[in-house]
């Protein structure tokens, strides 16, 4: 796609402009709930942002009261658990945890922003555990209704349970849709990193954005990646990945413009390879 364009979809917006992908929910009558055409519909959008030159991050938000509500309960099977429009079966992702509208974070290797404008809950509650940088309107709220109707709480909170504190998470898994996190005391507890005006979140989420791609987009990709690969590995074999990492960044040109940019006193011009 162009540097500056957009794509038709029935349940997302997608549009391209500046070196982002911006992806927005766009079922607000549903709050954003999470159908089996919908996650098809996110899956090619992340696919097409991963694999277009021109876009060096993602932003992630939605239109409405809500962010996302969770999965669809009109259009979910009897297991409770979206997967998408294939058949049963027929394809190693559903083999694997169910991933809804989740990003495909352990496989992209560009950045993602989620900026929540509304109520977040079960299903989505994915992007403010996976997202690289969360921020969140200060109308947004944040809880998992999946033991009020009857389902365990699985993927989504177990994915809570490494970015909260284990009493905190237990309290939002057990109470389920009886008690919701404000923004204030998400931000607090660490699960958002910044708290926006309501009416000025998407404008904040884009100057976030530039600012992140103001830098070498290529050793931002790699410190993401040393990052969360990272995260599952001891320490020294963290060090390590992380030292891979960063010689490969090393034979990019960028990684050359960076310094001559600086010893020159001048802007640097990235080109991404």
């Amino acid at each position: 796609m162009s540097a500056s364009s957009t794509r038709s979809y029935d349940t997302i917006k997608y549009e391209v402009d500046g070196h982002k992908a911006t992806i927005t929910l766009n079922r607000p009558d549903a709050l954003n709930a999470l159908s089996p055409h919908m996650i098809t519909e996110l899956r090619s959008a992340y696919n097409e942002a991963e694999n277009d030159d021109a876009v060096w991050i993602l932003i992630v938000t939605a239109t409405g009261r809500a962010f996302c509500t969770g999965a669809d309960v009109k259009a979910i099977p009897g297991d409770g658990k979206v997967i998408n429009e294939a058949p049963y079966l027929s394809t190693y992702e559903q083999w694997e945890a169910p991933q809804e509208g989740t990003p495909p974070f352990r496989t992209m290797a560009k950045p993602v922003l989620a900026a929540i404008n509304g109520i977040c809950c079960g299903a989505g509650l994915d992007w403010v555990t996976t997202g690289d940088i969360v921020i969140a309107s200060d109308k947004a709220t944040f809880f998992d209704p999946h033991v009020s109707i009857g389902l365990v709480a699985a993927r989504e909170l177990v994915r809570v349970a490494r970015v909260l504190p284990r009493s905190i998470a237990l309290r939002m898994a057990l109470m389920g849709k009886h008690e919701r996190m404000s923004a204030q005391r998400a931000y607090e507890l660490g699960l958002i990193s910044e708290i926006v005006e309501h009416d000025q979140l998407l404008e904040r989420a884009h100057q976030i954005a530039d600012v992140v791609n103001s830098n070498a987009p290529l050793a931002v990709r790699g410190t993401r990646l040393a990052i969360l690969k990272g995260l599952d590995l001891p320490l020294h074999e963290a060090e390590m990945l992380a030292e891979a990492f960063r010689e490969r960044n090393l034979h990019t040109e960028d990684s050359l413009e960076g310094p001559k940019a600086f010893m020159e006193k001048r802007p640097p011009e990235w080109q991404c390879r």
